[in-house]
Parts: structure tokens; C-alpha cells; sequence
């Protein structure tokens, strides 16, 4: 039996190997049930010779369906020679129980849906490590200053832990959503050509699917409805987008010109054929590009969700390629985010020196609201700010050495802040009093199972 808990690579589960491995249970599942059942004249002594000797060669299956042009016969027949090798020729083959009443779909769905399980299983795997590994560093940074950028511009003062919250919260909601998925695509489906049960009894339906830890299909029509997989594929691209911001902010976080972090660089690793002095954040870069294949195959499986009448195979090629290829990736590029976030090179003195790059401009806000309060109407208030941190900004652009955003304001006879009020209000901490409610939150994060 196929221990469905077992932690096999990613590419292996799209194997030919593991797609035959599930093909076989199913069948020898079907036939247990049938002899349970006595539904057919298959005996129990029948079945357990089948669970013995049952077994396929990939290579073999290839040479056949190249000449069948068939997958399912082609492995049928394989595995069909494989419990017959040792029958005395004139009595009855054992395999002839195999595959009784079932069609195509009803093997290659449900082993589909096994297959998206185990995939799934991992990547749920995937996005606990990663969202432990923010959830820890979120802590650890909690008080690491930095600014907060909107629009690419310098905002307010924030700490460097809020931003790994951010993706730890995220990445929770992710996990919600994966094992949702999983939950959703976790069918299977024996019922026969066109869901009927014309050939069989739906009690072997149940069987195999409990024993493989499905839940049977309430209405097959051959296939199992695509809105199963598209689901799950959506999902898939909703995690790629989250490992895209985060390898999107770190991206932007290493410009030359920003240098907050840096995506670990490994002893003897090379930045460039050309400069030598180059450290460019080429894992990142990876994980965006990859995002684009995930987001761009929940498409396909959208697209697959529309057959003709109860079932056509327009779904099946485009399926085989996407939904493998977005699992496979997805593994990757978590993998990857798990190794770059949780060795993430933070840089706090250029986090200070960028506050400070626009000589107190980020507090523009706090001197705003503190006119206010002194009775200066928000309009008249504004326009002293604004006026100020212009006339600063001009002097910034220009690269003059200038006086810094509060001296303008002290020298401004229009503001009636006292030097001590403007210096708690330049105060990067000033803006931090409540930010220990945003960390119980996530203290109280987890992603444990």
C-alpha cells in the first residue's frame, strides 16, 4: 500500500514511475473490493495473488503504447504480464479481474488527484517552514528602524520586523489556503464511462477511495469536474504572487543606491563574468521569473475546466505539463525563499542613514498633526509644512548642504512649536508607541500543524 504521508522529491510524484505505482494500487484496491464485495466472480485467494504479484516495467509500458497509442492499455497489459508471468498456460489468468467495469478516467483521475495530494502535502510542508522562519525573524527585528516607502518614496519610520511579519501573516493565509486546496481536490472516481456505475458497483468507489484517503466523487461524468484543480491551480498562483513580493521587496531592498539587505552570497560564488565586484540578487530574480509560469498555468487549468459534454481529453495534455510544472516550481522557489529569507543580510546603519536621507522629511505627518492641535486650522497648517519641507527638498535635489526640515520649522515664525516639542516629534520612536500590538500578533502566530 502507497503510505500517502511519505515525503517523496517533487519531481518524483510526477513520475511515470509514481503515476504506475498509484495506477497499480488503484487497480489492485478495485479488485479487493469486488472480492469483498462478491460483486464479480473475482475470489479473495484471487485478489491477494493479484496484491502479490501485481507489478509494471516503465520501459515496457513505453514499448507498448507506442504501439497502442494508449496509456492506460499499454500499462494494463504490462501489468496484466506481470501477475499472469507464473500461470500454467490454460488456466484462467488472475488478470483478468483487472480494470473490471472501470474506463480510463476512472484510473488516471483518481491517481491524478492522489498525485496533487502528495504535492500539495509538500508545499504545505514548504510554506510552514517559511512562514516559521519570517514569524522568528519578525521577532527578532522588532526594533530595527528603517523607513517605510509608498510609491517607492520614503513614508514614515517603521521597523525592519514589520516588513517579515508582513509575509509571515501572509504566508499563514497561504497555508489556510493550501490545505483547503487539498482538501478540495482530494476526490476520486470509479463509476464507468459516463458516471453511471453501468459496469460496477460504486461500492468499490468507496473502498478504494477510502483506502487511499480520498472522498468519492458524489457525480463523476468519466471525469472528475476540473473546478477541482483549477481551485488548487489558483491557490498555487496565490502563493507564487506572495514568494514573488517577498523576492520582490528583497530585490528592490538591494539596489546599490538602497543597500538595506542582501540575499546571502556563498563562499566562491561569482556576481559577474565582466565585474568582479559585482553581488547581484540572482536568487530572487529566479523566484520572479518563476512566479510568472505558476500565475500563467492556473490559466490553462481554468481553461480546463470547460469539456465537451460528460468528457474530452483537451484538458489532459495541457494538465500534464502545467500542473506538474507549477508544483515543481513553486517547491523550488519556496525552497529558495526558505534558504534567502532565513539567511537574510540585514544592514541597520544604512537603514539609519536612509531615515535620515531626507533630513526629516518622513515627519511631516507628526508636525501636521501637532499644528493642528496646537488651534492652527489644517489648511494654514499644511501650508507651513508643505512650504518647509519643499524648500528642503529643493535644497536636497540640488545637493545643497542646507538646513534640515525641523531647523526650517524653528526658523518659521509661523510655527509655534517650542524646540523641545519638535525634537520628541523627530523622534523615529515617536511614531512606534502602539507597534507592540502588531508583535503580539505575531507572537501569537503559528504554523504548526
Amino acid at each position: 500500500m502507497i503510505d500517502r504521508y511519505t515525503r517523496p522529491e517533487m519531481g518524483y510524484i510526477f513520475s511515470l514511475e509514481n503515476k504506475y505505482a498509484i495506477w497499480q494500487e488503484i487497480e489492485v484496491l478495485a479488485c479487493e473490493a469486488h472480492a469483498l464485495l462478491g460483486a464479480t466472480d473475482i475470489t479473495p485467494e484471487e485478489a491477494a495473488y493479484i496484491r502479490e504479484h501485481a507489478g509494471f516495467d516503465v520501459d515496457e509500458v513505453d514499448a507498448i503504447e507506442a504501439v497502442t497509442n494508449h496509456d492506460v492499455i499499454a500499462f494494463l497489459t504490462n501489468m496484466g504480464e506481470h501477475i499472469d508471468a507464473h500461470i500454467p498456460e490454460g488456466e484462467p489468468k488472475p488478470s483478468r479481474h483487472v480494470h473490471y467495469g472501470m474506463t480510463s478516467s476512472d484510473l488516471g483521475d483518481t491517481a491524478l488527484c492522489f498525485q496533487l495530494v502528495q504535492a500539495t502535502d509538500i508545499l504545505i510542508d514548504d510554506v510552514r517552514r517559511l512562514g516559521e522562519i519570517c514569524r522568528r525573524r519578525a521577532l527578532e527585528e522588532r526594533d530595527t528602524l528603517c523607513v517605510g516607502r509608498t510609491h517607492g518614496i520614503h513614508a514614515e519610520p517603521m521597523t525592519f520586523g514589520m516588513k517579515f511579519a508582513s509575509w509571515a501573516f501572509e504566508l499563514k493565509r497561504d497555508l489556510e489556503r493550501l490545505e483547503d486546496a487539498r482538501a478540495n481536490v482530494a476526490v476520486g472516481a470509479i463509476s464507468g464511462a459516463v458516471g453511471t456505475y453501468s459496469s460496477i458497483d460504486p461500492r468499490v468507489e468507496a473502498y478504494v477511495c477510502e483506502k487511499l484517503g480520498l472522498v468519492a466523487d458524489p457525480l463523476s461524468t468519466q471525469v472528475i469536474s476540473r473546478d477541482h484543480h483549477a481551485y488548487l491551480a489558483g491557490v498555487l498562483a496565490c502563493v507564487a504572487a506572495t514568494c514573488e513580493r517577498i523576492a520582490t521587496e528583497i530585490r528592490n531592498l538591494q539596489r546599490t543606491d538602497t543597500l538595506e539587505v542582501e540575499e546571502p552570497f556563498r563562499a566562491g560564488q561569482k556576481g559577474s563574468s565582466a565585474m568582479p565586484h559585482k553581488r547581484n540578487p540572482i536568487t530572487v530574480e529566479k523566484v520572479c521569473g518563476l512566479a510568472r509560469v505558476v500565475k500563467a498555468n492556473a490559466q490553462v487549468s481554468f481553461d480546463n475546466v470547460a469539456l465537451w459534454h460528460e468528457r474530452d481529453i483537451s484538458h489532459s495534455s495541457a494538465e500534464r505539463v502545467a500542473l506538474a510544472d507549477s508544483f515543481i516550481a513553486l517547491d523550488h522557489m519556496l525552497a529558495c525563499l526558505i534558504r534567502i529569507v532565513d539567511g537574510l543580510v540585514l544592514y541597520p546603519a544604512q537603514m539609519m542613514a536612509n531615515l535620515n536621507k531626507t533630513r526629516g522629511l518622513i515627519y511631516s505627518s507628526k508636525v501636521l498633526l501637532a499644528l493642528v492641535d496646537t488651534g492652527m486650522s489644517r489648511e494654514d497648517a499644511y501650508k507651513v509644512v508643505q512650504e518647509n519641507a519643499m524648500a528642503t527638498w529643493r535644497e536636497i535635489q540640488q545637493g545643497e548642504l542646507g538646513a534640515t526640515f525641523e531647523e526650517k520649522l524653528i526658523a518659521d515664525p509661523r510655527c509655534p512649536l517650542t524646540q523641545g516639542q519638535l525634537d520628541a516629534i523627530f523622534d523615529p520612536r515617536s511614531f512606534l508607541g502602539r507597534v507592540d500590538s502588531v508583535f503580539d500578533r505575531v507572537e501569537a502566530l503559528s504554523f504548526e500543524g
